[in-house]
């Protein structure tokens, strides 16, 4: 690739560029979490930052809802916690110079209303939202078993047709699982929601929250859309793949069938791709916040794996597989027997055909569970499938063949696509099944927050929740053990023992006691009170149905009164979010309590805390890890270059706060090149953005206003270096407030410097 740029100074002074460009991968709107890199042979720190855009202008938030059975009371939980959400990221709080927020009262009705005199926004409100909703329904895979497309059975519906079983990855945004056509309002009918107060889009979209004049806006509508995905859709939860088939895959097929015994797609789902190119824009923040209760049932759809969700028993697997399931010799009856490993003789049945599983070693519900050991056979895809889909710009297709990631487009003039989002700007949030103790900065206090991603790789909690499956290591805390039979072990933060006399039941707080499931289920990981409690007399679906039953989900007075809900270990989820690291965010489906809304704690205000406080990173401008030394004018020694894909006509124009890039600085534009995202983005062109001194210095460091304004009445425009550490405080102390206490400095970019559509800033800083 050919690239321009001009190099006749920058601003009279010489840079030092590292050898080797560290791209830390952190937009504009995230924060550096990571060392200084120490560049060798020379002496001299140096940190680099990559900087995608002036600021994240436009999310595309996916909400992916477990649609099985049991979901509903969660989905009236998260209904409930759709205003912080909106909120949290539409309409920001307003902070004081101190870092604290006003009183509610104070609060601007809207985004585009000012904050009070002496405070400022937490960030940038975000005046263009998509937002969507997908099911964990995909049906059976083309096994034409347990989920049909369409199911007739009257008991799910009463007596009306349920379309629920398989949503085919498509948004979904009804009503009423059981009234398919009563659908929400959604944008342009095109099967989500849009958030534009500013009305700027075409058509416009949303511009009220609330409600206003009898019309419902934008969160009312939301919160319909959460409780209508329902709970009668199929008990295979494809959590994981459904979201993949939404967002990622690059051709989700129109049609599956497996009745010859192995998968055959054809076609293309062109709804799903128009639907894609509707709500997913090529540079915007995607956020994904999975509710799910039970562990993903993604199964592969290819081969014969679609068995997993067929009718009928499976064959039963080699003896091996009961104690090494890791075994070579471990596969299922069904198969020719490895080399090596011998007939087994437990594969025949009396009349020597081959044997398959009883009933009560093959339940319907429990098919996902333990799979290898059980079958033989590992019938789900591989949870790097998706840790790769949300990180890697290149993924396999149907036929193994690496093709662009839908997520990741790439520079295109002509379509009009200047921008492109990089993997920093993927957030994947699961509120799945763990115990909110393992995960809480203070197991006795929920209302200080879930842990985030630094915290949870540095303490051991992994280790507590996950373990390692590859290195046959079980989570330490057993309640996180996928288990049939009662498991026995003392928890590792309450120091409970896991209870397993149901007959004096609740004596462990997470999970009230262990019980016999007579094979059908698994134990739970925690359970959480219902505000109201559920008769389940006459009611077979429901848990305590038996009035004889030992469940710790009903009532000890009245067994047949469900007045809990439950969660199984969440360990797919759990892989996905620790492979994702800074990316990802682990919160509990199991509240702390459902009792008190003015809590901080209540329901899932902690979960949609958790990521509103991880987006609001990546929503304001980037924090620096150490300090750095200024010279007698206060400029730093820093160089902050924008690169641009220009199609052949580059310019740097002074008057836009564009300087050509000095013969010093070109290792800078040489190492810029060498980066991944410089072939996507087709970078041809760079200039310099000016380095402030004098009175536009001093104005840039101390006005907190989003726009400086210099002596003349006109704005400042270049960039400026804040410190709240040194001694005296280099700038307003106020412009670095929501940086941690350890990194309150950062680089500010103001006025004209901020990048064009389509620009890139990378920023390069010695402290030689």
């Amino acid at each position: 690739m050919n690239y321009r740029t001009h190099r006749p100074g920058f601003l009279g002074r010489s840079f030092f560029v590292a050898p080797a460009l560290v791209a830390l991968g952190v937009s504009v709107v995230g924060c550096l979490d990571r060392p200084i890199e120490v560049v060798e042979p020379r002496n001299t720190t140096t940190v680099v930052e990559l900087l995608p855009q002036s600021r994240v202008d436009k999310i595309d938030l996916l909400l992916a809802i477990d649609n099985s059975r049991s979901m509903a009371d969660k989905q009236e939980i998260l209904a409930s916690a759709v205003p912080d959400l909106v909120r949290g990221l539409a309409n920001p709080r307003c902070l004081k110079d101190d870092g604290t927020p006003i009183e509610a009262a104070q609060q601007p009705a809207g985004p585009l209303e000012d904050c009070p005199t002496g405070s400022r926004r937490e960030f940038e409100p975000v005046l263009d939202i998509h937002i969507g909703i997908v099911s964990s329904s995909l049906g059976d895979h083309g096994a034409k078993g347990f989920c049909p497309d369409v199911d007739e059975n009257a008991e799910t519906c009463n007596g009306a047709l349920n379309y629920t079983r398989n949503d085919h990855g498509q948004l979904v945004a009804r009503k009423d699982a059981c009234a398919a056509m009563d659908a929400v309002e959604t944008y342009a009918n095109k099967g989500f929601l849009a958030w534009d107060p500013g009305q700027k889009k075409e058509p416009v979209g949303e511009s009220n929250l609330g409600t206003s004049g009898g019309t419902e806006g934008l969160v009312p509508r939301l919160a319909e859309m959460v409780k209508g995905v329902g709970q009668v859709g199929c008990g295979y939860e494809s959590q994981l793949e459904s979201v993949y088939r939404f967002l990622v895959d690059p051709e989700p097929y129109a049609s599956i069938d497996a009745s010859s015994g192995t998968v055959k797609v054809t076609g293309r789902d062109e709804a799903l791709l128009a639907q894609r190119a509707s709500f997913l824009r090529p540079d915007s923040l995607v956020a994904i916040l999975m509710l799910t209760d039970e562990n993903d049932c993604s199964i592969k759809e290819h081969g014969y794996f679609a068995l997993a969700a067929g009718g009928g028993r499976l064959p039963k697997a080699r003896a091996i597989c009961a104690t090494n399931p890791d075994d070579k010799c471990c596969t299922s009856c069904q198969f020719k027997a490895p080399e090596g490993c011998g007939e087994d003789p437990t594969c025949k049945g009396p009349d020597g055909k081959l044997a398959y599983l009883s009933a009560d070693e093959d339940n319907a519900n429990m098919r996902c569970f333990d799979q290898k050991r059980r079958f033989g056979i590992d019938f789900l895809y591989p949870t790097e499938r998706y840790v790769d889909a949300f990180k890697q710009p290149r993924i396999a297709n149907r036929e193994g063949e690496l093709v662009a990631n839908p997520l990741y487009p790439e520079i295109d003039l002509d379509k009009g696509i200047l921008n492109v989002r990089t993997p920093d700007l993927v957030f994947f949030a699961g509120v799945v099944g763990v115990p909110w103790q393992d995960i809480a900065r203070d197991p006795s206090d929920l209302k200080k927050g879930f842990k985030s991603a630094s915290e949870l790789g540095s303490d051991g909690t992994w280790d507590m929740i996950l373990g390692d499956r590859a290195a046959g290591k079980e989570p330490t805390d057993k309640l996180m053990v996928e288990s049939v039979a009662m498991r026995e072990g003392k928890h590792p933060i309450t120091g409970e023992q896991l209870d397993t006399t149901p007959e004096t039941p609740r004596e462990n707080s997470i999970n009230g006691h262990e019980y016999d499931t007579a094979g059908s289920d698994l134990q739970y990981a925690c359970i959480f009170d219902l505000p109201t409690a559920q008769d389940c007399s006459g009611d077979p679906s429901c848990e305590c149905n038996d009035p004889a039953n030992l469940n710790p989900l009903c009532d000890e007075a009245n067994r047949t009164n469900r007045v809990r809900a439950k969660a199984y270990p969440g360990a797919r989820h759990l892989e996905v979010i620790r492979g994702l690291g800074t990316q990802g965010i682990v919160a509990s489906v199991c509240p702390a309590q459902v009792d008190n809304p003015s809590s901080e704690d209540y329901g899932y205000r902690p979960a949609i805390g958790a990521l509103v406080d991880r987006l609001k990173d990546a929503l304001k401008t980037p924090c620096l890890p150490r300090t750095l030394e200024a010279n007698e004018k206060g400029q730093v020694n820093c160089l902050v270059l924008e690169a641009r894909a220009t199609g052949g006509s580059c310019s740097c124009d002074p008057n836009q706060a564009r300087l050509p890039v000095a013969d010093v600085n070109s290792a800078a534009v040489d190492e810029a090149m060498k980066l991944e995202l410089a072939q996507r983005a087709q970078w041809d062109c760079f200039c310099a953005v000016p380095q402030l001194q004098g009175e536009e210095l001093k104005v840039c460091q101390n006005d907190a206003s989003d726009q400086p304004i210099g002596a003349a009445g006109e704005p400042v425009s270049g960039f400026c270096y804040v410190d709240a550490t040194t001694d005296p405080v280099t700038g307003n102390e106020a412009l670095v407030s929501d940086c941690s206490e350890t990194q309150q400095r950062r680089i500010r970019v103001v006025g004209k410097g901020e990048p064009v559509s389509g620009g890139t800033l990378i920023i390069t800083c010695s402290g030689e």
